[in-house]
């Protein structure tokens, strides 16, 4: 009986290591994956045909999942490309709602909140709660990559529907958001707002945040730069693969600390 609570406790362990500490790179990444993820797909569109395309992405997108399911710890490379190919996966499926079935942002965006409630709502009626802290069974971390995969593609909507539909521009729809995304941090700093909605609320926003300001880099129309997609993107994953570097470094120092001082126990 020892023996099968030891080895149920590590699983749980096991599980809840696979997530990363909410620190401030954690957000920066996050931040760079969703305007990587919005420009990517955008460049995948302009050079590939659309079944080439959604193929590769979709066997990307399985390929990480399936890593990040198998893996028995957080690992930094393994959990961020997850998030990358989500990130381009969410994009493509909004647009494909908005661009191939012709179905308006209004109603895609509202599609997605839905869809979103529905997930928070049977992930509280299976589990009793919603925090990132707290993912201790396999239930719990699909949940979680639900969430994940819903907040991209609502974000995608939603950013072009501020942009698009209210007009507002991609550079000013970044603006806003920004804004938008600071409330939580404020109202859970001085104000007492409950960390698991103001950590969703903020996690939502960082998709249209991200794909706002990346859309005015490379857009070549009125009011954005018009750089290009691949150079954006090009700049993004250099970005990304160099501070996902750090935390792998980062990560295998914790790691070989630890070992040496459960040695140290023992000894």
């Amino acid at each position: 009986m020892n023996e099968s609570l030891s080895v149920h406790t590590s699983q749980r362990q096991q599980i809840i290591s696979k997530l990363p500490q909410i620190t401030i790179i954690f957000w920066i990444i996050k931040v760079l994956t969703t305007g990587m993820g919005e420009v990517f797909a955008d460049f995948l569109d302009s050079t590939l045909t659309f079944p080439i395309a959604a193929a590769l992405v979709g066997i990307g997108l399985a390929i990480a999942l399936v890593l990040q399911f198998s893996a028995r710890r957080y690992v930094p490379w393994i959990y961020w490309l997850t998030v990358v190919m989500v990130s381009i996966f969410g994009t493509m499926f909004a647009d494909i709602l908005d661009q191939e079935l012709e179905i308006p942002l209004i109603v895609s965006t509202a599609g997605f909140v839905i869809a979103q409630v529905i997930i928070f709502i049977a992930w509280y009626a299976m589990e009793k709660n919603l925090s990132v802290s707290n993912i201790s069974t396999r239930r719990r971390e699909v949940f979680y990559w639900l969430t994940v995969m819903d907040t991209f593609a609502l974000g995608t909507a939603l950013g072009d529907f501020t942009a698009v539909i209210l007009q507002l521009g991609f550079f000013p729809s970044g603006i806003l958001f920004a804004i938008l995304i600071a409330i939580p941090a404020i109202c859970y700093r001085w104000f007492g707002m409950n960390e698991i909605f103001a950590f969703w609320f903020a996690y939502i926003m960082t998709r249209p945040l991200g794909a706002s300001f990346t859309d005015w880099l490379w857009i070549p129309t009125e009011g954005c730069l018009g750089l290009g997609n691949g150079p954006i993107s090009l700049v993004l994953t250099i970005i990304i693969i160099a501070l996902v570097g750090y935390l792998t470094v980062e990560d295998i120092s914790s790691n070989n600390k630890h070992v040496v001082e459960g040695l140290q126990t023992h000894q």
